[in-house]
């Protein structure tokens, strides 16, 4: 791999590393020969997550931790510091909708339960903020240092049935560019924060609103795919190197930026 592009040697810690999107991403990093702190909630999920990455020699540790409690952040800061001596990237994986949290076609705005939208807004924006705060002031102590969080393209325009999301995923847009100037107006240039705004992939979360029983295409998936020049969903892995390009060398002068992957999506009128 041409240097310039490399994160081999880098110490990164992964939120919801134990999810399908951390999950691909950490594997992504260990293959480029970085060192992975994978950090989720779930015990079994991680456990499982850290004999996949660890199973072909790659070096990864697996720490139980909760985004939105900075008590349990800030113990997690502390075990990667003493065992790695610094923090090189962030990346804020962890978030995602509730089943309660997406209307049916037949509800409206006014039926969804409070505490469903409070979920759902807490878990994307305060579970991105978070970490931000944590992480990130070891890297303003070591004036260097990499994050990364994930947008949506619900933040371009108004994707129906997911209003809770829509919001903390465009907060989480906005929150990246104000972040990017701090650090990097009182930290130095070496301090960059970025997002990934994915476009459609069909994963857990949202296969059931994408996916029929029958394995058909849902009317969802036909207007999603009408407005996606490329005609596809995208791939997982396909997030991978959008990733690692942001962390690496070869952006070191890309900050603020919220890079779209989805095919052209967010592009594309329609017409």
């Amino acid at each position: 791999m041409n240097e310039q592009f490399s994160i081999e040697g880098k110490v990164a810690v992964i939120t919801g590393a134990g999810g399908v999107l951390g999950g691909s991403i950490a594997e992504s990093f260990i293959q480029a020969g970085a060192k992975v702190v994978a950090l989720d909630i779930r015990r079994q999920q991680l456990d499982e997550r850290i004999k996949e990455l660890t199973a072909n020699g790659g070096e990864a540790v697996g720490i139980v931790g909760n985004v939105l409690d900075i008590d349990s952040l800030e113990e997690v800061s502390e075990q990667v510091v003493a065992e790695f001596g610094r923090i090189d990237i962030l990346l804020n994986i962890a978030g995602g909708n509730t089943p309660k949290g997406t209307l049916s076609p037949d509800q409206a705005f006014f039926d969804m339960p409070v505490n469903e939208w409070e979920k759902v807004t807490g878990l994307n924006m305060n579970g991105t903020v978070y970490p931000c705060m944590v992480f990130g002031k070891v890297m303003a102590g070591q004036k260097q240092g990499c994050i990364i969080n994930v947008s949506s393209m619900a933040t371009y325009s108004a994707i129906t049935r997911v209003p809770g999301y829509s919001a903390a995923k465009t907060a989480v847009g906005n929150f990246t560019q104000w972040l990017a100037a701090e650090m990097a107006l009182k930290y130095g240039d070496r301090i960059r924060v970025n997002a990934i705004a994915p476009g459609f992939f069909i994963g857990d979360q949202n296969r059931a609103v994408l996916i029929n029983p029958d394995g058909s295409l849902t009317d969802r998936s036909r207007k999603v795919l009408a407005k996606t020049p490329m005609g596809r969903f995208g791939d997982i892995t396909e997030l991978n190197g959008a990733v690692q390009f942001l962390c690496s060398n070869a952006a070191s002068f890309i900050t603020g930026v919220v890079l779209p992957v989805d095919g052209g999506f967010s592009s594309f009128s329609g017409v």
